[in-house]
C-alpha cells in the first residue's frame, strides 16, 4: 500500500511531461515564466550594482513640521 508503483511513476512523467516538455500552451507558459523570472534576478542584480555605486553621503533630511509651519497659506488654493 505504502510503496510508489511504476503507474505513480508514469502519472508523474506524464505530467512533468505536460508541464516541461513537449510542444504545448503548457510548457510555452512555463518558458516564459522560466524567462520572468530570469528577468526579475537580472533586475535584481542591476539594482544591487545601483546601490553600491551611489554616493554614501545623503543630503540631510527635510523637517516637515518646520516646512509645514514656515508654509503661507493660500486661501483660493484647493487641496
Amino acid at each position: 500500500m505504502g510503496s510508489i508503483s511504476i503507474w505513480h511513476w508514469l502519472i508523474v512523467a506524464g505530467v512533468a511531461l505536460l508541464l516541461f516538455g513537449g510542444k504545448g500552451k503548457i510548457s510555452d507558459i512555463m518558458g516564459d515564466v522560466a524567462k520572468g523570472i530570469k528577468s526579475f534576478k537580472k533586475g535584481l542584480s542591476e539594482d544591487e550594482t545601483k546601490t553600491a555605486a551611489a554616493p554614501t553621503d545623503a543630503p540631510p533630511a527635510i523637517d516637515h513640521k518646520a516646512t509645514e509651519a514656515n508654509r503661507v497659506s493660500d486661501p483660493h488654493k484647493i487641496g
